[in-house]
């Protein structure tokens, strides 16, 4: 039996994945090398979006593999002075490698419950160690200086734990059609298609900017937040321009615009909508309390512990990077599915993230400049996490310079059409 034959979906559809991301995704150009990171499972995309880069001439591709039980022997076997320590070696090279023009890809398979059992006090300081190391990396991307773009494969444990009530095989059948969906990747002519939907994106966007916001008002369930805007910001999504001159779409599937709040700006309190899986813990039913930008007070239902961790993590970790704006209409939403990964459920719903900020998510004279987006309001951590707080219930009023109020959502929806 072939590695083809042995998946339980249509082979075709990881063909369409790799071009879509080779020329829509990362819009590769000749010559240009690309870092591909990935689980052995996902190998049979992996090798396909290989043989794709080389046939749109891409220089040098090289591939850095997961694996879950490689992972786990650290846990298992590893002595106590290793969950404080990273390759910091092997981020220094992929900082320097995107720096000079390499092309970076990521493809989302994991096991979002691969860490639950193990010792939290152990997942946190390595997830520590990891985000120290890899910030002169995380930067590069971040500061959105190559193009870069992030996909999934339907890794077997990941569909279990999304479709617990199948069989593997079912379940993955499953998660990879549910997949394939969201990417907008199963119609007849799927980068004409994702054009045309980033086309959209680019109209919200443009309308947002027009407004110059200078902060957002988010009312619903449990929530009653301002958002005060970063000094400066601007709106993006959909395909956008890196800073190597390159138009590339970071996220595939998206369906979201979003810019960069003011660090010091945020006050009232929020509670999620959907769970956030962080560093394979499962936690649910986050609620917060924001002053002058700095959560103040949080609670969980489940998986406390982790999180308030991971706001100790540095002096950014309690503040706000991002905000971005997702209908509840959105096909992910729409679908009913929680994915347990942030790249599609934040893809169904508002969102905020906690740490780094985006500094594209600012006008051109700023974002080039590291000391002007901090005086901007723009903020720094080794962490950036997304978790989700749109629903059917969510309205969003914007707020003017001359303290006008704009309705931007109502009932989970854009107020406006275009």
């Amino acid at each position: 039996m072939t590695e083809d034959e042995r998946l339980h979906f249509d082979p075709k559809m990881l063909d369409i994945m790799a071009e879509v991301c080779i020329k829509f995704g990362l819009n590769l150009q000749n010559g240009q090398d690309l870092i591909i990171t990935s689980t052995v499972e996902s190998l049979p995309l992996v090798r396909r979006i290989v043989e794709e880069a080389y046939r749109a001439g891409a220089g040098v591709v090289t591939t850095l593999l997961s694996d879950e039980e490689i992972s786990l022997a650290k846990y298992r076997y590893g002595n106590e002075e290793s969950f404080d320590r990273a390759p910091e070696w092997m981020f220094k090279g992929m900082a320097e490698a995107f720096g000079n023009n390499t092309a970076r890809l990521a493809i989302s398979a994991d096991n979002p419950m691969l860490l639950s059992g193990q010792n939290p006090e152990r997942v946190s300081r390595l997830g520590k160690a990891m985000s120290i190391a890899s910030k002169p990396a995380m930067e590069k991307i971040t500061n959105f200086e190559t193009n870069w773009n992030i996909v999934s494969y339907p890794g077997s444990k990941w569909a279990m734990q999304v479709f617990p009530e199948l069989s593997e095989e079912d379940a993955v059948k499953k998660l990879a059609e549910a997949i394939f969906s969201a990417s907008r990747i199963n119609g007849k002519d799927p980068i004409s298609e994702l054009r045309a939907h980033h086309s959209n994106l680019k109209k919200r966007q443009k309308w947002l900017n027009d407004y110059s916001f200078k902060s957002l008002h988010y009312t619903g369930p449990g929530t009653d937040l301002i958002i005060g805007l970063a000094d400066g910001h601007a709106w993006k999504g959909g395909a956008s321009m890196a800073k190597n001159g390159i138009i590339c779409s970071p996220n595939i599937p998206t369906e979201e615009v979003f810019t960069t709040p003011h660090a010091d700006r945020v006050d009232g309190y929020v509670k999620a909508t959907k769970p956030l899986i962080y560093r394979g813990t499962l936690i649910e039913d986050i609620e917060v309390r924001f002053e002058k930008g700095k959560i103040v007070e949080a609670r969980t239902s489940l998986g406390e512990e982790v999180f308030l961790q991971m706001l100790e993590t540095d002096d950014g970790s309690r503040r706000l990077g991002e905000v971005a704006l997702v209908p509840h209409s959105s096909p992910i939403s729409q679908s009913g599915i929680l994915f347990y990964n942030t790249l599609y459920d934040e893809n169904a719903a508002c969102h905020i993230a906690l740490g780094q900020c985006y500094s594209k998510c600012f006008i051109e004279e700023i974002s080039l400049d590291k000391e002007a987006v901090k005086k901007s309001g723009g903020n720094s951590s080794m962490i950036h996490v997304d978790w989700m707080i749109g629903s059917g219930e969510l309205d969003i009023d914007g707020i003017t310079p001359d303290g006008d109020i704009v309705p931007i959502f109502r009932n989970g929806e854009w107020a406006e059409e275009m």
